[in-house]
């Protein structure tokens, strides 16, 4: 598995745009609600990691990335 150490804002915002795509699909499947709880813990860590004092930076892994990725 691949980790990558990137910039909590930009992730966060990334999150948050997917989350409103997924939002906007009428599907209600159980892959799809996981997909949501997913992407919502991604978005909260992001956003607590962008506003701490600390480094500003959160480790995704490949997969989460591209779950993301594929939503935004």
């Amino acid at each position: 598995m691949s980790y990558a150490l990137l910039d909590a804002v930009r992730v966060a915002r990334a999150a948050k745009t997917s989350l409103g795509v997924l939002q906007s699909v009428t599907e209600k499947t159980e892959a799809h609600q996981r997909k949501v709880i997913m992407i919502e813990r991604i978005e909260a860590l992001a956003q607590a990691a962008a506003e701490s004092d600390a480094g500003k930076a959160v480790t995704l892994t490949s997969e989460e990335f591209w779950l993301i990725s594929q939503n935004w």
